[in-house]
């Protein structure tokens, strides 16, 4: 068995390494080495993932992918999680999180009526620790929809700060000729700054 850590962060400007240290440290307890580590900035509620799904094609039958919490590899809806949730039973892989203790449990069994046992467990502690993840990703961007009207009512909603510097880089690669898809690999930024950006400069 070949294990894989799956990092992830919501935007660019969080540290998707920053539990790093933790699942080495967890991973060294468990006594398991891991082999490749995958790492990005996407949100939880996107299916297409780049870094996962990249992880997914390498990863063979009974290969395991180690994450932190169920949330950093979905908080998607439901029709999504029985996507992704699919190509991880149908390629035979299992999932190791720190906040599930039932699938680490396996990594020192080696009863296979308790592995199956430990197998039909974790399915079901799974859907319900995605279902979790998914409403407290729906009930957070409420809250936020609540707060930024709020401040609106009480002309206090400036919007988010412009990255003026990440403005002024891009229209200089802009105005020398590169493409999008140069920026966005130079600068992490979004295809949707980009297209800001080269707004105003038209203007």
């Amino acid at each position: 068995m070949r294990v894989y850590g799956y990092l992830r962060a919501s935007t660019k400007d969080q540290d998707a390494n920053r539990a790093k240290n933790t699942l080495i440290d967890f991973a060294g307890n468990l006594k398991i080495k891991v082999s490749a580590w995958f790492i990005e900035n996407e949100s939880g509620a996107k299916l297409n993932r780049p870094e996962l799904f990249r992880l997914l094609e390498m990863a063979e039958p009974n290969d395991a992918i180690l994450i932190e919490q169920i949330d950093r590899i979905t908080r998607l809806s439901e029709n999504d999680w029985q996507k992704l949730k699919s190509l991880i039973i149908d390629n035979k892989l299992k999932i190791i999180s720190m906040d599930l203790p039932t699938s680490y449990n396996f990594a020192s069994s080696t009863d296979e009526f308790q592995k199956r046992i430990l197998d039909a467990i974790n399915a079901m502690m799974l859907d319900i620790l995605a279902a979790t993840a998914r409403k407290d990703y729906i009930d957070r961007r409420r809250r936020q929809a609540e707060g930024v009207q709020k401040a609106k009512s009480q002309g206090k909603y400036k919007g988010r700060p412009e990255n003026v510097e990440l403005q002024s880089k891009i229209e200089s690669l802009l105005t020398d000729g590169k493409s999008w898809n140069y920026i966005q690999d130079m600068l992490g930024c979004s295809r949707n700054t980009i297209s800001k950006v080269n707004k105003k400069i038209k203007k």
